[in-house]
């Protein structure tokens, strides 16, 4: 068991460290963009660009849950030695995943604009800002793909390849930034909207080049003939997909409205606490990659787990999970707090939007240690195809307990604006509590059946 033990422990942590340096580098290439943009096109961009995500958040929401869901199969897939069943699921998968971001593309072309205004959004960065909408959603379905394949690679325990190709799109992306922005090398200045372009065109590359690196190597996921024969939606594959990836959808859906709500109060003290709020949300993708990375790791590790019939080895990597978590996370944690005001001067120059940003962070960011334990004990769940509780406790606790709470402390406390901050970890301390419950004394007593059949079936 020991032996056992040791084995997981090496295994996951050599899983974990592409994955978190991954996300470190997407963070990073962001921050690079963000630094770009505030220092040369000033706050008012980089607010219009923060009034925006929320709004792209929810409408990615529907395929990121299909990623999540098709990493889950194809980790069990991969498990169990079913390769046939593998490709069956990356065809079914593509298909729905092209169908999910044409319609996110077009409702969002057509219709940012209107849903940033109703966001409150204000006026002076509302043209900029839903124009740089426009240009990203049209080009999502690129995205998109590209997502979704590198959940395939690491759903068969691959996280190498999507780092190296990360480190692509990053680099590309760099190097176009200030062609488009800027109208470098004879293209014309587009500013604000160059960023998206960058980003597009990156993409782009980057999802082709790596297609033909899959089919080069013989990669298990590769986009062969017999993958394209399987794009197509099946019924019963896509119901089992469909059963994992719409709780995680709906779940994401209701983080990124919680966040379009909070937005809206936040939008309410102008557009300096726009910009505050949007360069804290960068930094915190930093605080929270140790928690998310975990939880990828902890997920593809229980599927291929339960695939190969080993049931034993799933509280294992959920206690190594949670100890990384904590550790990597916490250390994270405290480099942030003392270092706030030189790494908020890094984007920021006027100090009453430092003021707000810094306050965020002091009252926020150490609760992002209770979501990790909340991410690391669901994605053990998940990975089960237990989703429906998980989902149901975690939209409460986001709509019944963390938007009132912003609302109530903001507006009827001397609290201001940092009763919208204090409203983060009442939520997701409660979350961890309910999470746990469930966990411990629900999720524990069921039996654990696999998803997929294995080879000799």
């Amino acid at each position: 068991m020991q032996n056992n033990q040791m084995s997981l422990t090496k295994s996951m942590i050599f899983f974990l460290i592409p994955v978190a340096l991954s996300s470190v580098l997407q963070s990073a290439g962001q921050i690079i963009s963000t630094i770009v943009v505030g220092q040369t096109l000033g706050e008012d961009a980089l607010a219009a660009i923060a009034a925006f995500f929320p709004l792209f958040f929810l409408l990615v929401s529907f395929a990121i849950g299909v990623g999540s869901g098709s990493s889950i199969l194809i980790g069990q897939a991969f498990g169990a030695k079913n390769m046939e069943k593998l490709k069956e699921i990356v065809g079914v998968t593509i298909a729905v995943t092209l169908v999910i971001s044409v319609v996110v593309a077009l409702v969002g072309g057509l219709f940012s604009e209107g849903i940033l205004r109703l966001m409150g959004t204000p006026e002076n960065i509302l043209e900029e800002s839903a124009s740089y909408a426009q240009i990203l959603f049209v080009t999502l379905p690129i995205m998109f793909l590209y997502m979704c394949y590198t959940t395939f690679i690491r759903g068969s325990g691959d996280s190498k390849t999507p780092l190296v190709f990360l480190i692509i799109s990053i680099v590309l992306n760099i190097a176009f930034l200030p062609i488009f922005m800027f109208g470098w090398i004879g293209f014309p200045a587009l500013g604000l909207n160059g960023a998206a372009y960058a980003n597009a065109v990156s993409f782009l590359i980057t999802f082709i080049w790596l297609l033909l690196y899959l089919h080069k190597k013989d990669h298990v996921v590769k986009l062969d003939k017999i993958t394209i024969k399987n794009i197509k939606i099946k019924g019963d594959l896509v119901k089992s997909l469909l059963k994992l990836a719409i709780p995680s959808s709906i779940s994401m859906v209701a983080i990124s409205l919680a966040g379009i709500a909070v937005i809206f109060f936040v939008n309410s003290y102008g557009s300096n606490a726009t910009a505050s709020y949007g360069i804290v949300n960068q930094i915190a993708s930093y605080v929270q990659i140790p928690g998310m990375s975990v939880a990828i790791a902890t997920s593809v590790f229980v599927a291929q787990a339960i695939g190969a019939g080993r049931q034993e080895d799933l509280k294992v990597i959920t206690a190594l999970g949670l100890k990384l978590s904590y550790l990597f996370g916490g250390i994270l944690v405290i480099i942030v707090y003392l270092f706030a005001e030189p790494i908020l001067r890094v984007f920021l120059t006027n100090p009453d939007t430092i003021s707000m940003a810094k306050g965020l962070m002091y009252i926020s960011f150490w609760s992002y240690l209770l979501l990790a334990h909340v991410q690391a004990i669901s994605a053990t769940m998940r990975a089960t195809g237990t989703v429906f509780w998980p989902t149901v406790i975690l939209i409460s606790t986001i709509w019944i307990i963390e938007v009132p709470a912003a609302y109530l402390l903001s507006k009827y406390t001397p609290l201001g604006i940092n009763g919208i901050w204090l409203a983060y970890p009442i939520s997701f301390g409660i979350n961890l509590g309910l999470q746990y419950w469930y966990y411990r004394f629900v999720w524990k007593k069921k039996t654990i059946k696999a998803l997929v059949p294995s080879a000799s079936e």
